[in-house]
């Protein structure tokens, strides 16, 4: 029975080790089974918890995704540690199962009150005193890393939004340029977009908890916001291919590579290497309505909707599938052009600030069904 506990304590602490360097330590993607069965979980509890109440409800209920999953990575770890301390204080002494755990706790938690007073056990009593201040210790440093990375990626969505509206939506972007004449400001916008995408496809693949946070208003979303930005980037070089900036190329090629290493750290499938002509979900029907609104604010395509449909839908067959099963994942806000949810939504159409000039005013985005 002895060594047994020996074998499985030791076991447990190897996997509490690997765990913690894939999550903390290593600076790369891997994959950590902790992370995603704590994003998992707690996702469909907060989701059951919130289904009735439409998507506010989703997004309350979702907010406490990210707090909860770092306070139960911690927990995980400590409690692993102090489970393969405690078989192992068993395996090598003739301490009974009781005495054993409640030496490991206190030697963990470097509290000092149950030393069993034998020599062969110093050297894990010493451990477990050293293995619980570290956990913590990594676990606190964790947190300014993601905060940082947060902050980035919030204030290009928060600049995003005079922009694009809230939720965020591609031809909206390129509406509100031509409305105001302002869409010389479009080459930096893809600019700041294409390092944000590159910024956050190194940040949320090594750190896939960053994907639980979600930004400080309701209708806003990081993922939504790329989306966006990158639809705007393909419908302006599909309608117009000869006044597009070439930043438009840089940020969808960005786009479309940060959500494929983003996708693949949480193991998510996605065609790596997609056919231009590989069938989309988002409908002719639909670009050619989101065409008509746009031309209505003055933009000038050099190609009929006919012309540019393949052209756009080449490019967004690049990131599409990719795209809506994040959004799914996620539980993002249900903008236009995102994909379905797993919980009972409508696509919400951006919200326009009323035109307060004389005359006939801005055209209307499309009604949410389209």
């Amino acid at each position: 029975m002895e060594w047994i506990s020996g074998v499985a304590g030791g076991l447990v602490l190897i996997l509490v080790l690997r765990s913690i360097l894939r999550t903390l330590v290593v600076p790369r993607g891997l994959y950590s089974v902790l992370v995603y069965r704590l994003w998992s979980t707690l996702r469909r509890v907060l989701c059951l918890l919130a289904h009735r109440g439409g998507y506010r409800a989703i997004d309350r209920a979702q907010t406490w995704l990210a707090p909860l999953m770092l306070v139960g990575m911690l927990a995980a770890w400590l409690g692993g540690a102090f489970l393969g301390f405690g078989m192992l204080l068993y395996a090598f002494s003739p301490l009974s199962w009781s005495t054993a755990f409640r030496e490991a706790g206190s030697s963990l938690f470097t509290l000092g009150f149950a030393s069993g007073a034998r020599l062969r056990l110093s050297a894990l009593d010493f451990l477990a005193a050293a293995t619980g201040p570290v956990v913590i210790a990594l676990q606190i440093a964790y947190l300014p890393t993601l905060y940082a990375a947060y902050n980035r990626r919030e204030l290009e969505v928060t600049l995003l939004q005079s922009r694009a509206g809230e939720p965020a939506w591609g031809p909206e972007i390129l509406a509100r340029q031509w409305l105001v004449d302002t869409e010389t400001a479009l080459p930096e916008l893809y600019r700041a977009w294409e390092r944000l995408a590159a910024d956050m496809g190194e940040s949320h693949a090594t750190y896939p908890v960053l994907l639980a946070f979600r930004s400080p208003r309701p209708y806003r979303s990081w993922l939504v916001g790329l989306i966006a930005v990158m639809d705007a980037a393909a419908m302006q070089l599909a309608l117009a291919p000869g006044s597009a900036p070439p930043a438009a190329r840089l940020v969808l090629r960005a786009g479309f590579t940060s959500l494929r290493d983003i996708a693949a750290s949480v193991r998510a499938t996605f065609e790596a290497d997609p056919a231009p002509d590989a069938p989309i979900h988002l409908t002719y029907a639909e670009f050619e309505a989101a065409v008509a609104m746009l031309e209505r604010t003055g933009f000038r395509a050099e190609r009929s909707t006919a012309e540019a449909w393949p052209h756009f839908h080449g490019w967004r067959v690049n990131y599409e599938s990719v795209a809506y099963e994040l959004c799914r994942r996620c539980d993002a806000v249900p903008a236009l052009w995102t994909g379905p949810r797993d919980f009972p939504s409508e696509p919400i159409p951006p919200r326009r600030p009323v035109d307060r000039r004389p005359g006939e005013g801005r055209p209307e985005v499309p009604p949410a069904h389209g």
